[in-house]
């Protein structure tokens, strides 16, 4: 079994689905201090660690950040901050006029057991709109397009195709199969 540890129930359903029929996943929520730095490998071990301190079973975290091209990488790793303070409408009014709206999301998973901590991270491409599209997902994915959907627009199983943390999940997914 592996348990996943964040406060957001649509990242839990994601990683679920990728284990279906392989290990059971549960999902907990662990208050943890999240560290202020821009490498999202960091954040995720630290993360990783507080949560295995706390928990005592295998266990994944991840960190997220998003790169917009024109705002020169932000928010970056602390999209999840700007995404709380001024949301899809912030970031969107910050690009209002703004031609190149291309822009990465990242993703890296940390994987924590008695043995230590792996590391396994997903990039995908795309571009911010310029407004919110669909109904699906959670956070940025209304205005992330990976050609021409948002993610918000996509299925999950289409999502899982393409998005960052689909990427992540399966170089984890395939470590973890080469270990059973």
């Amino acid at each position: 079994m592996i348990t996943v540890v964040t406060g957001n129930a649509g990242k839990a359903k994601e990683v679920a689905s990728f284990f279906a029929g392989i290990t059971e996943v549960d999902h907990v929520s662990v208050e943890m201090i999240e560290p202020q730095d821009a490498n999202l490998a960091e954040v995720a071990r630290s993360k990783a660690k507080q949560a295995f301190c706390a928990l005592k079973r295998p266990l994944i975290v991840d960190d997220t950040g998003l790169f917009v091209d024109a705002l020169n990488g932000f928010p970056g790793a602390y999209a999840a901050f700007v995404q709380d303070s001024i949301g899809n409408a912030g970031m969107l009014k910050l690009l209002a006029g703004v031609s190149n709206r291309s822009a990465y999301f990242e993703t890296v998973i940390a994987y924590a057991d008695e043995n230590g901590i792996e590391t396994f991270s997903g990039r995908v491409n795309g571009e911010i709109t310029g407004e919110e599209r669909g109904y699906e997902g959670f956070g940025y994915d209304p205005i992330f397009a990976v050609g021409d959907k948002t993610l918000a627009e996509m299925t999950l199983a289409e999502k899982n195709l393409v998005s960052h943390r689909s990427r992540a999940l399966t170089a984890f997914r395939d470590w973890y199969i080469s270990r059973l």
